[in-house]
């Protein structure tokens, strides 16, 4: 187990670049989805990013994701919040023909899609979760959909896994080189991106 706070300094002195921990952590999501969904060829997958690093994450697996099944990408952040490595890899997905690109969860029904991924807010949860966050956690949960939380469930506190007022309920989360001390173990996957401690 890890804390966050041991994470970040891991990733910070691990001599990888944060562009490459970034791809190999979106291409870990999309390889463990594939390896549990034979199908995917069949599905249909949304996956809700904001402007930290975790929606940069979903842009990666978006981009692998595309090759193989119908992928939609609904940002609800904001473009001028991002980092270079988030708008580097948003970049790619905006010139991708195979991504459509949503901004309006208003007019986003989340019952079309087979699989909903969570790449808003990962470790940058603190205190309650505010609009459109809020609301958009609450659609994910209610949705039929299987949903699939990268890194941290929005809305947990990974250290303790504390809820805020709002929460997402994953059936999968897909976590990178260790798994933190708030998630439940039954439902993560730990994924190797590259860090050797």
């Amino acid at each position: 187990m890890i804390t966050t706070t041991d994470m970040k300094k891991l990733e910070d002195t691990c001599g990888i670049p944060k562009i490459t921990l970034m791809e190999n952590a979106g291409r870990g999501v999309y390889e463990t989805i594939k390896e549990r969904f034979p199908d995917i060829k069949n599905k249909r997958i949304l996956i809700i990013s904001y402007h930290g690093n975790n929606g940069g994450d979903g842009f990666v697996a978006a981009r692998h994701l595309c090759e193989e099944a119908e992928t939609d990408v609904l940002f609800i952040g904001d473009e001028s919040k991002f980092k270079e490595e988030g708008r580097t890899n948003f970049k790619r997905i905006e010139e991708n023909n195979k991504i459509q690109l949503l901004i309006s969860p208003e007019q986003t029904d989340l019952d079309d899609y087979d699989i909903i991924i969570d790449a808003v807010l990962g470790t940058g949860v603190e205190g309650d979760l505010q609009e459109p966050i809020s609301s958009i956690i609450e659609l994910i949960n209610k949705s039929t959909a299987f949903k699939i939380s990268i890194d941290i469930p929005t809305g947990i506190n990974p250290d303790t896994g504390e809820h805020a007022n709002k929460a997402l309920n994953p059936d999968l989360i897909i976590t990178f080189h260790d798994i933190k001390k708030g998630l439940d173990k039954d439902k993560t996957k730990i994924v190797d991106i590259g860090i050797k401690n």
